[in-house]
């Protein structure tokens, strides 16, 4: 079945932002036209591609179609490229989208999205542990993860290791660990966790004193704003090393135990079908992580 290109860019664009208003805006059209493309489109297929509503959202053959529709865009602006066509065209730029673990995206990969120009970037922000799956449903072109295979379909290079230490304030070292850390005091002092997909502390925990522990947590879904309550003595966690190297040079944070960092090995994943697209910006995600990560832990962790 091939797809007429307007149809496929006026769902993407509802899909992108949310509404038929902002989509027309984007496209030059007017509401009316968007939404006679996007009927007509769901016709073709027979099914419904877009959940009205504030946002909108898509269906699971709205969501495949609109990715189907940016890669096109991508692969189009490759061939573009290469015969150096439309240098001076007014086409917009196409969007990729990208699921990145938010401890990355706040610490080394934002210089590989600048060094990749003539992309627009929708990134998906994920747990590591978790970031495949959106590969797997076919809704990004690359991710970062944690899994080492390759996913199906895909094409999987190591990037290192993120390097993460529990820490605290020295005011909260004080106040819970003043007797020495131990499965007990451990019990009763908070913790921070990122969000519900978060098993750094967990996996700290069980690798030091076993199973059983569940602290009293704090949620805080940022990555700086959990470096911010580690130091402002809120609870501990596991912080990236990379990105609290001041403060643990300073005082300002403090390891819970010696000798005790959590490697997690990161790999970049891309779709294969993207792949040749991609090139330049896998080029820069691997010499950003180079420069930032740590030669991946031997433990597969």
């Amino acid at each position: 079945m091939k797809f007429d290109p307007n149809q496929l860019a006026a769902l993407a664009a509802v899909l992108r932002l949310g509404t038929f208003e902002a989509a027309a805006h984007s496209l030059s059209v007017t509401p009316s036209a968007v939404s006679q493309r996007v009927k007509a489109l769901e016709e073709r297929v027979g099914s419904a591609l877009v959940k009205r509503g504030q946002p909108c959202t898509g269906t699971e053959a709205g969501v495949r179609l609109a990715k189907h529709a940016e890669d096109v865009a991508v692969l189009e602006g490759l061939v573009s490229s290469a015969l150096c066509l439309d240098q001076n065209s007014q086409d917009p730029l196409p969007h990729l989208r990208l699921a990145v673990n938010a401890d990355s995206l706040a610490t080394w990969f934002i210089p590989a999205l600048a060094a990749t120009p003539g992309l627009l970037f929708d990134l998906v922000i994920d747990d590591q542990d978790h970031s495949a799956d959106w590969l797997k449903r076919g809704e990004v072109s690359a991710a970062i993860t944690s899994h080492c295979a390759p996913i199906t379909g895909c094409n999987a290079q190591a990037l290192g290791a993120m390097r993460y230490e529990a820490t605290a304030s020295p005011a909260f070292m004080e106040r819970w660990f003043k007797k020495g850390l131990t499965p007990e005091t451990l019990a009763q002092a908070p913790c921070l966790i990122f969000n519900a997909k978060d098993g750094l502390q967990q996996r700290w925990i069980q690798q030091h004193f076993g199973q059983g522990i569940t602290p009293p947590a704090h949620f805080i879904p940022s990555t700086q704003g959990f470096a911010d309550a580690a130091e402002a003595g809120l609870g501990w966690g596991m912080n990236p090393v990379h990105l609290i190297e001041p403060a643990l040079s300073s005082g300002a944070l403090v390891p819970l135990l010696a000798n005790s960092a959590l490697e997690i090995n990161l790999t970049w994943q891309v779709s294969r079908v993207m792949a040749s697209a991609l090139a330049p910006l896998t080029r820069a995600v691997l010499s950003s992580a180079k420069q930032s990560l740590i030669p991946p832990a031997r433990s597969g962790t």
